[in-house]
């Protein structure tokens, strides 16, 4: 079944791009046709959130393989522009950042394209399965909604990667709302494929169009409000961080075709700035920290720490994420951006308040400990909260540390070292 989702995944990303430009080319024959530009327009409009220049090029140069004199092309130039919106120089020339193949700005419309699209091809699928439900078809569904799952990729990346630094400038609301909403949808899904598995097909029709409504308007949401919102206040520093934290979280149905490089930095100033990250490193790297017991420099402390068969993260005594290791499986996400944010923040709306009251408790001295146990994809995860205190009791902050304990329940007789 995984390798039947790889292949589709696959293939939606390579259907992807054909179906916008199989769009982006007809509309233009249309205006070429004589057809109002405004009808074009509208037909744009509720297609595309928008399309990059390059797209548009791209397009432009099938239409001449496909016989189109380019002096007809250019004498439509201006309508051109007027039915994708933008200028001339804007439809013809990629100049804007957030345009450019891999900026994390175009990798969320562009994964936005493919949910719309994996949607709409899921609606008639639904409609033969409940005219005629089949093993088949039900399976056929059932791959679909498994590539929708895809859409918690891109929730998380939204949520961990923009969230932070939208606090971080007092754009507060909307990512807790946002959040919230991702959850009623993540469960959406869940629900959706209950019911198609456990062949419950009087509800399914209802739940889709719910499921699908409700993704359809966190789309218009984040391309109409977040992005234009965060494209407002972010730094170029800020989308590339965005952009390396998204490569570890991943992508949604569709990835971007190579990494994102900004056009600002010319070959002197990058070999600058990294021969000087290069000697701030070493001067680090090269210094000792001295404990009560040993000591330790910087490239053995943290080669330690990630080395650990644990996921930790450090909350601070007021609250905010300081440290996380780098475990080599982790279970979690996290990215760079949670660090100086609010624990409170990096956790969905619903448990703010567990969060709240297990660091209450370990505030007022009444537990130093906490724990809950999960079984999650396969692992049995045991995941505890421990109050760190001084030599005087002083509570210091918060370390979350979580651990797959599967392998040592299923553990049975004795095994003594270097015995195989």
């Amino acid at each position: 079944m995984s390798d039947l989702i790889n292949n589709r995944q696959l293939q939606q990303e390579d259907e992807n791009f054909l179906k916008r430009q199989a769009i982006l080319k007809d509309l233009i024959l249309q205006l070429h046709d004589g057809v109002d530009p405004n009808k074009v327009q509208e037909e744009f409009r509720d297609k595309f959130s928008g399309v990059s220049s390059l797209e548009i090029t791209k397009m432009e140069q099938a239409l001449i393989n496909d016989g189109l004199n380019p002096e007809t092309i250019q004498s439509l130039c201006s309508i051109h522009a007027r039915v994708f919106e933008g200028s001339i120089e804007e439809v013809h020339t990629s100049h804007r950042e957030e345009e450019q193949v891999g900026h994390p700005v175009r990798v969320m419309k562009e994964e936005n394209f493919a949910l719309k699209e994996l949607l709409d091809g899921m609606e008639p699928k639904l409609t033969s399965y409940l005219e005629n439900p089949t093993d088949k078809k039900k399976f056929d569904l059932a791959a679909d909604v498994s590539l929708l799952w895809d859409i918690d990729k891109h929730y998380t990346r939204k949520e961990n990667t923009f969230f932070p630094l939208m606090e971080k400038y007092g754009i507060t609301a909307p990512p807790k709302v946002m959040w919230g909403v991702d959850d009623e949808i993540r469960e959406m899904i869940k629900n959706f494929r209950t019911l198609l598995m456990d062949n419950n097909v009087s509800d399914l029709s209802e739940k889709f169009e719910e499921m699908s409504h409700e993704v359809k308007e966190m789309i218009f949401k984040e391309e109409e409000i977040l992005l234009p919102m965060c494209l407002e206040v972010f730094t170029e520093d800020e989308w590339l961080q965005i952009a390396d934290d998204s490569v570890e979280i991943g992508y949604c149905l569709v990835s971007p075709e190579k990494e994102w490089i900004p056009r600002r930095t010319n070959f002197v100033d990058a070999y600058k700035q990294d021969q000087e990250r290069i000697k701030n490193k070493e001067i680090t790297d090269g210094k000792n920290i001295r404990f009560d017991i040993g000591f330790l420099n910087h490239v053995e402390l943290e080669s330690i720490l990630n080395t650990l068969p644990v996921d930790i993260t450090f909350v601070d005594k007021n609250d905010t994420v300081k440290y996380f290791n780098q475990a080599k499986d982790r279970f979690f996400a996290r990215t760079k951006s949670v660090i100086g944010r609010t624990v409170q923040n990096c956790h969905p709306p619903h448990s703010v308040n567990t969060v709240d009251r297990i660091l209450e408790s370990f505030k007022d001295g009444s537990k130093d400990t906490e724990s809950f146990w999960i079984n999650l994809k396969g692992a049995f995860l045991l995941i505890s909260y421990y109050a760190i205190r001084d030599e005087n009791g002083e509570y210091q902050g918060c370390l979350e540390v979580t651990q797959n304990i599967q392998s040592h329940r299923d553990l049975e007789g004795e095994k003594r070292l270097l015995e195989d």
